[in-house]
């Protein structure tokens, strides 16, 4: 069955695959830059390989952005438990390479090649990782069983398997046990992960279960963003301050008609507007927007000119979380559209914490609601209901906010955890 799902998995699978991104590149930039991004990947890689002088070398590949900052934790964590690592570190997705290409603590930084036999065989003999890390779920078969030949510990971080998945439906449950198979250990976030993927009766795969690094992160990140200090604390004084990050238009329709109706009759209410993307088109489309709403705006880069506008327009990257630690509330966006964004930043800092239905993506949104430090809006006036509570009710939003933070304070250290359990192997391997 192995040499089957092998063989159709190069013969159909990968074919298609390449179709489907030379096809989707015509019409999608982002398509386009991973693909171009590629050319000439694996002469760039030979060159930036003798630069790598430590004695062992440890590979950490994520899907995106959002994977990778899972993984920053662990990789940071690391430098300090061994210091005669190389970190080598690779993205699918061209959002994640553009953002992290000159992350600090990685000796090498690239995209993985596509996904054939070939690709991965001349990949690994480049780069002859002592060990490697895949976080959350962007696993390549054919990278994975290569791995396996050459009897590389390889592991999943911060690994998540829903009861409901796809992957464990015939065929695909069938394609992936091979694909597990071949893992040393699968470190899940929650003992119902774990349990998931048991389904698949894997009998060479260690599964145990280690916890979510992104906690970590975020507070780590958090301590970091407090030494900042974006916005004058003039403008905030006396304030009820509302942070909508990550916002899409989608979200944008929910959120700032209600937001005009409490800063229509509270003069102290103020919204700093975070759009997902600040491009120009956004930038003026939303300006627009809130001018057509009866409500005056500034842009973040202006501040200097602040003449009590109830919104804040930031046309900054980068900055979101920092800003975070100025709200009262903290509207997360994306969860209007495809998927709520990451609710623990707003989170760590003890606020209450508003997204849309769209939110069955994040197990930390689920907890947050269940624990009541996270308010599930459908809609514009359950968004009205809820702010205008939250910001008149300081008991409220104090209790709140508590909730938040606890949820936040009880799971970090799964970084540690991991790493306790991935350095033995580490100091086994070769």
């Amino acid at each position: 069955m192995r040499r089957f799902w092998t063989m159709l998995y190069n013969t159909a699978a990968i074919p298609g695959f390449w179709l489907f991104f030379r096809f989707g590149g015509l019409f999608r930039s982002k398509i386009r830059r991973g693909i171009e991004g590629r050319r000439g990947l694996f002469d760039r890689l030979e060159h930036d390989v003798r630069h790598l002088r430590r004695k062992r070398r440890v590979w950490f590949h994520s899907s995106s952005l959002g994977e990778f900052e899972q993984a920053k934790p662990i990789i940071a964590a690391l430098r300090k438990r061994a210091n005669d690592l190389d970190v080598i570190v690779t993205f699918f997705s061209p959002s994640g390479y553009e953002h992290a290409r000159n992350y600090k603590l990685a000796d090498l930084i690239t995209y993985i090649p596509f996904d054939t036999a070939a690709n991965a065989r001349r990949f690994l003999d480049l780069v002859d990782p002592d060990a490697a890390i895949m976080v959350r779920y962007d696993v390549w078969p054919n990278h994975i069983w290569e791995l396996a030949r050459r009897g590389v510990p390889t592991l999943i971080a911060n690994a998540t398997l829903r009861s409901a998945s796809l992957r464990l439906r015939w065929p695909f449950k069938s394609f992936h046990r091979y694909v597990y198979e071949s893992l040393t250990s699968i470190l899940t976030v929650s003992q119902q992960d774990l349990e998931s993927f048991r389904k698949f009766g894997l009998s060479g795969t260690e599964l145990s279960v280690v916890g979510e690094t992104r906690y970590d992160q975020v507070w780590q990140r958090s301590e970091e963003a407090r030494s900042r200090h974006l916005i004058p604390p003039r403008l905030l004084r006396r304030r009820k301050v509302f942070v909508a990050g990550s916002s899409w238009e989608e979200d944008e329709d929910v959120v700032l008609p209600a937001f005009r109706r409490i800063a229509k009759s509270d003069p102290q209410a103020m919204m700093i507007l975070v759009p997902h993307e600040p491009t120009i088109e956004t930038l003026e489309r939303l300006e627009v927007h809130l001018t057509y709403l009866g409500l005056r705006t500034i842009r973040f880069s202006d501040l200097n000119d602040y003449d009590h506008e109830p919104v804040i327009l930031v046309d900054s990257v980068g900055i979101l979380m920092t800003l975070y630690q100025y709200a009262d509330v903290a509207f997360v966006g994306g969860s209007f559209r495809q998927g709520v964004h990451n609710v623990l930043e707003p989170a760590v800092y003890g606020i209450p914490v508003l997204y849309g239905p769209k939110h069955d993506n994040s197990r930390e949104a689920v907890e947050l609601a269940a624990r009541g430090g996270g308010f599930v809006i459908r809609n514009e006036k359950e968004c009205l209901r809820t702010l205008d509570r939250l910001l008149s009710d300081k008991k409220l939003r104090t209790q709140a906010g508590s909730r938040s933070f606890a949820l936040v304070k009880q799971n970090i250290g799964a970084t540690d955890r991991f790493l306790d359990y991935f350095l033995p192997l580490l100091n086994h391997a070769k």
